[in-house]
């Protein structure tokens, strides 16, 4: 794992953009704002805000089975075809 500065970061962007899609791992560090890992975005990453997510039992009572979603759906399907 590779740790630098924020100004050698700007001053190497795209040395170190390379680095990390190519696999490696890089860690930035600011003096006023932290550290930050730096990793790509791939057709698996997804972005969902925390208060989306839900903790598994939450999940599950919220869960529908197939049965649940067609008498929920028919009746509006033929009030939609019945307009």
């Amino acid at each position: 794992m590779l740790v630098i500065s924020m100004r050698e970061f700007r001053a190497n962007q795209s040395k170190y953009l390379d680095l990390v899609k190519d696999g490696g791992e890089l860690i930035l560090k600011s003096k006023g704002s932290g550290s930050f890992a730096l990793t790509p975005v791939t057709e698996c990453t997804t972005f969902i805000p925390k208060e989306y997510i839900l903790e598994p039992d939450e999940d599950l009572r919220r869960a529908i089975t197939g049965e649940e979603l067609l008498e929920r759906l028919v009746p509006r399907v033929e009030s939609l075809s019945n307009k």
